[in-house]
C-alpha cells in the first residue's frame, strides 16, 4: 500500500462477533482522526464479512486454536499459528503502521507478536474480568492493556492496565422509543413499562423457557419484547396481546433498546456495557453451562457495582422458575437505585479513552 502520509492503524480480532463489535465501534473515531485502517484477521471468520461492509480493508491470515484439552488439531494448529505469525509481520513490515489495536480471539496472537518483533506498538483489550489465553499469550508484547473490570486490573501487568470499558457504538444511542413501540406494536399510552428479554445471539433456552412458562404473571406488570434466537420463535405465542418476539434484530436494535424500562440479559461483555452504557435497570443470567464461568463473573462484578441483579441458573435447581417473576418485579421497584448507580460507573466513555491511548504510541 502506497504511503499516504496518514497515521495507519492495524485492528485485529475475530473468532466470534464480540471480538470485532468493539472495533467497529471504534471506526468513526479513527476516521475522524484521519487514521487510515487495515483489519488484520482470519481467512475466513465472522470478523471478514463484517469488515467488509465496514468498507475496510481486509488482510487474511492462517490461525489455529490454542486449546487446553486433547484435541488432533492440536498437533497441526501450532504450524497455521506460525505461518499465520510469518504472513502478518510480512504483511506489517510492508505496511508499517503506527500501531495495532487487537480485540483478542486467537488471529489476534501472530498478529500482535509479528508487531512485537517489529517494535509496532499494540493496544490490546480484555473484556471479561479474567483475561482469555489468547490475551494472556499477547501480554507481554502489549504497551498498554484495557480493560472492563476494576478486578481485572489487579491481574494485569504492572503500569499497562487502563480500566476503559468496551467501545460503544455511537447509533446505539440514537433510538426512539415511539419508533421500538410502533416495531412491538405497542401503545404508546400503555400504563404497563416494556420488559426486554435479551438471551444473546443464538438464544438461550432456560430463559426463553421460563420466561414462556410465565407470560401470565409476567404480563400483569409488563408488556415483553423478546429477543429469543435464530430459530426459537414460538409461533403458538404470536397472537398474545403485549408479548412480541423476534428471533434476531440488527438495525433495529437501538430502538427497541430505546423502548425498555427494564431488562433481562445473558452477561457477554459486549452485552452488560451495552446496557450500562444505556443506563437500563437489568437483571442478569449469566451462561455457566460449558463455559470458563466468565459471564459468572461478569455478572458478580456488575451486582458488586450495584448496576445489576443476577441470577446464576447452577446455584440453585429450578431457580428461574421459582424467581424470575418476583426478581424482574423487584428490579422494576428499585429501577431508580440502578439507574443513579450506572450513571457514576468509571468504565464509560470508552472510545475518547482508547483514542487517547492510541494517540499517545502512534
Amino acid at each position: 500500500m502506497a504511503n499516504t502520509g496518514k497515521k495507519k492503524i492495524v485492528l485485529t480480532g475475530g473468532g466470534t462477533a464480540g471480538h470485532v463489535t468493539p472495533n467497529i465501534a471504534l471506526l468513526p473515531a479513527l476516521r475522524e482522526e484521519g487514521y487510515e485502517i487495515v483489519y488484520v484477521g482470519s481467512e475466513d471468520g465472522i470478523e471478514k464479512e463484517l469488515m467488509a461492509d465496514c468498507g475496510i480493508p481486509y488482510i487474511g491470515v492462517p490461525t489455529g486454536k490454542l486449546r487446553r484439552y486433547f484435541d488432533w488439531k492440536n498437533f497441526t494448529d501450532p504450524f497455521r499459528v506460525i505461518k499465520g505469525f510469518t504472513k502478518a509481520r510480512s504483511f506489517l513490515k510492508g505496511y508499517r503502521p503506527d500501531v495495532v489495536f487487537s480485540k483478542g480471539g486467537f488471529v489476534s496472537v501472530p498478529v500482535v507478536r509479528a508487531a512485537a518483533s517489529l517494535k509496532i506498538p499494540c493496544v490490546i483489550h480484555e473484556s471479561d474480568m479474567t483475561p482469555g489465553l489468547a490475551n494472556r499469550l499477547c501480554f507481554g508484547a502489549a504497551a498498554k492493556i484495557c480493560c472492563n473490570f476494576p478486578e481485572t486490573v489487579e491481574n494485569l501487568p504492572k503500569g499497562k492496565a487502563v480500566l476503559t470499558g468496551t467501545p460503544i457504538r455511537a447509533d446505539l444511542f440514537t433510538g426512539s422509543r415511539e419508533e421500538g413501540l410502533r416495531l412491538c406494536g405497542f401503545s404508546e399510552n400503555s400504563g404497563r413499562p416494556v420488559l426486554m428479554i435479551m438471551g444473546g445471539s443464538q438464544g438461550a433456552a432456560s430463559v426463553n423457557g421460563a420466561v414462556r412458562a410465565h407470560l401470565p404473571e409476567l404480563l400483569v406488570d409488563f408488556r415483553i419484547v423478546h429477543l429469543c434466537g435464530s430459530g426459537k420463535y414460538d409461533a403458538s405465542l404470536e397472537d398474545i396481546e403485549g408479548y412480541r418476539q423476534f428471533e434476531y434484530v440488527k438495525e433495529d436494535l437501538r430502538h427497541l433498546f430505546a423502548a425498555a424500562d427494564v431488562l433481562v440479559s445473558r452477561a457477554g461483555a459486549n452485552a452488560i456495557f451495552e446496557i450500562l452504557a444505556l443506563r437500563k435497570p437489568n437483571l442478569l443470567i449469566p451462561l455457566s453451562a460449558g463455559t470458563r464461568g466468565d459471564q459468572i463473573l461478569n455478572a458478580r462484578s456488575f451486582e458488586a457495582q450495584g448496576f445489576s441483579k443476577v441470577l446464576v441458573e447452577s446455584e440453585e435447581e429450578g431457580i428461574l422458575d421459582k424467581k424470575l417473576v418476583p426478581t424482574v418485579r423487584a428490579l422494576y421497584a428499585e429501577r431508580e437505585h440502578y439507574t443513579a448507580a450506572m450513571a457514576g460507573a468509571g468504565q464509560q466513555e470508552a472510545v475518547p479513552k482508547i483514542m487517547t491511548l492510541l494517540n499517545g504510541l502512534s
